[in-house]
This record gives C-alpha cells, sequence and structure tokens, in this order.
C-alpha cells in the first residue's frame, strides 16, 4: 500500500527529508523496505513554513506519476524548507479502471479547514458503504471532492465529524468514524479488511493513527503481524499482517542541513525538538524509532522549540 511521511519541527529543506536519506520517502516509491510492491501511481507532498510568501496556507504539490520519475522533485524540493509536512507516494492496483490524475493524489487539502490528510489504507467498497454514510457528512466537504480515491471520502467523512480542533474532539471523530464504517458493512453485507493508517497534519500538528478492521469487518483483529507475514503476498494473513503492522515514530533533534548527509541527534521526549510520523524508517536501521502500533493514536505538536507526544488507544 501507499507511503505516508509527517514531519514537525524547525524549519528544515524539504531535501533532508523527501531526498536525502537512505530510505528517502521518494526511494520509498521505488524499493519500499515494507511492502513488496512499487508505488507507482502518484505522489505529492503539503508544506507549511515562514519563508513562503502565503505562510498561512499549506503549499500543495501533487503529480500522478512515479516519485522517481517525476523530474520537478530534483528541482523544486531543494528550493523549499518547512516547519511542517506531509508527503505521500500512492500504491494503486495495475489495472484499467485505476485513474491517475492530480485529484487522486495525496494530500489532500480542503477550504474551510486546517487539515490535511494522506494515509496508508483501504476502504474497499468505499463506493458502496456511501449509501450509509453521506448522512453523516456535510455539503460544505462534499462539494470540494474532485477525485475518486476512498481516502478524499474519507477525509470529507472526517471533517464532518470533527467538532474542534482539540486533540480530544479529533479522537473521538476518528473513532466514530470507524464504527460508522464496521457498522455500514454490516448493514450493506459488505464487510472486508479495512486498513486506515493516516496522517492528518495542521501548522505544528500531526495527528497519526494506525486502525482498521479486519476481514470480518471485526474492530479487533489479532495476529503477530511478522508471522502473518511470512505467508507470502497474494494471501489473507499477507493482508491482515500489513493491516497490524506498525507506523514509526521518531522524534530527535539537531538535524544536519549539509549538502552531503542526512542525520539527527537521538534524544529524550524531553529533549526532541523535530519528530517524524511515516509508514517506514527514513535510515537503513530502526535505531532512534519507536512504533507505533495497530489500535493506537499519536499526537505531536510542537510547542516553541519542544515536541511532545502523546499515544492513546482508540476506543473502537
Amino acid at each position: 500500500m501507499c507511503r505516508v511521511l509527517a514531519y514537525i519541527g524547525p524549519e528544515t529543506p524539504l531535501e533532508s527529508l523527501l531526498l536525502k536519506p537512505a530510505n528517502s520517502l521518494i526511494n520509498q516509491s521505488l524499493d519500499p523496505e515494507r511492502h513488496p510492491e512499487l508505488q507507482l501511481a502518484g505522489w505529492g507532498f503539503g508544506a507549511w513554513g515562514e519563508h513562503l510568501l502565503r505562510a498561512e496556507e499549506p503549499f500543495v504539490y501533487r503529480r500522478p506519476m512515479a516519485a522517481f520519475y517525476d523530474d520537478n522533485a530534483d528541482r523544486i524540493i531543494p528550493s523549499l524548507q518547512a516547519s511542517t509536512m506531509l508527503a505521500h507516494v500512492r500504491a494503486a492496483a495495475y489495472n484499467s479502471k485505476t485513474v491517475l490524475a492530480d485529484e487522486n493524489c495525496h494530500p489532500f487539502s480542503f477550504e474551510e479547514t486546517p487539515w490535511i490528510i494522506a494515509q496508508n489504507g483501504d476502504l474497499p467498497n468505499w463506493q458502496l458503504l456511501q449509501r450509509e454514510l453521506l448522512q453523516h457528512c456535510e455539503d460544505r466537504y462534499l462539494k470540494q471532492m474532485r477525485g475518486t480515491t476512498d481516502t478524499e471520502f474519507l477525509y470529507v467523512l472526517l471533517l464532518s465529524l470533527i467538532e474542534s480542533d482539540s486533540d480530544e474532539d479529533v479522537q473521538r471523530a476518528i473513532e466514530t468514524v470507524l464504527r460508522l464504517i464496521a457498522q455500514a458493512m454490516r448493514d450493506l453485507d459488505l464487510a472486508a479488511l479495512t486498513k486506515l493508517k493516516l496522517a492528518l497534519v495542521s501548522p505544528n500538528r500531526i495527528i497519526g493513527v494506525n486502525v482498521g478492521l479486519g476481514h470480518e469487518g471485526e474492530t479487533d483483529p489479532i495476529g503477530d503481524w511478522k508471522e502473518l507475514r511470512e505467508s507470502g503476498p497474494g494471501t489473507s494473513d499477507f493482508a491482515l499482517s500489513m493491516l497490524l503492522e506498525p507506523m514509526y515514530l521518531l522524534m530527535g533533534r539537531n538535524f544536519q542541513h549539509d549538502e552531503t548527509s542526512y542525520d539527527f541527534e537521538v534524544c529524550t521526549e524531553d529533549e526532541a525538538t523535530a519528530a517524524i510520523f511515516a509508514s517506514e524508517p527514513l535510515t537503513d536501521g530502526d535505531d532512534g524509532w519507536s512504533h507505533l502500533e495497530f489500535g493506537e493514536i499519536v499526537f505531536l505538536a510542537k510547542d516553541g522549540e519542544h515536541v511532545t507526544k502523546t499515544v492513546t488507544r482508540l476506543d473502537v
């Protein structure tokens, strides 16, 4: 499935996040460490930075082609730096039904909200599930839909249910989204494995989510993802392993910004000045990276020079 990367911290050159790391997001489109397939269906990023002329709005770039084929990547990215960023490479079924268009690339950004979204996930039969879910969607968000992806529809549904931008209300809305999807699947007899590994980002904030439903639509699927992964691609156990695997977190400081390296200093959470939330580590190894386990949500926020982290279990 898709790959996601979010960052908050000191204003940092985007190439230090998207191009330089050994397992950079651009490289993941060609050779992901945690997924057996290429990510060829598009890519994009959204970023906020003090030096952008419209600093209050995200700079959003999306293109429906493999990131490593995009000649703009090496031209645009080195010219930008950001204090908040959300980036994504898209995987999709390789058939004629897949629509490759700017409108189907992440991240998605609507008016009347500070949040942008990207996800590594899948909501099967989402067009049919709309029979039950559209009643919970607000017109002001529905009319902004431009593409044909499940993520953009989930964005509409989630924004419609968020009562405020507080961590508590966002978590409550995410829990409600999952319950509504599970109920709609039961009502329409469309139960299927559903993966919602998403990043919801606004200036100086990342909310990372690792949740979903099992093959029968259950909210508490169980299994050891590493053991399930051994069954191999194309099996139901392998699909379940992709649901249950963790997302990755990095809390650090002193990111290097020279022209030859990507590095950071691992530190205690009390000393952290930057944070990354990702589908897989940007480094060759996992040193310094922690896990966001299935069923958890993380709240990362930059307050002055410090970044805080709060992880809780979702009540679904």
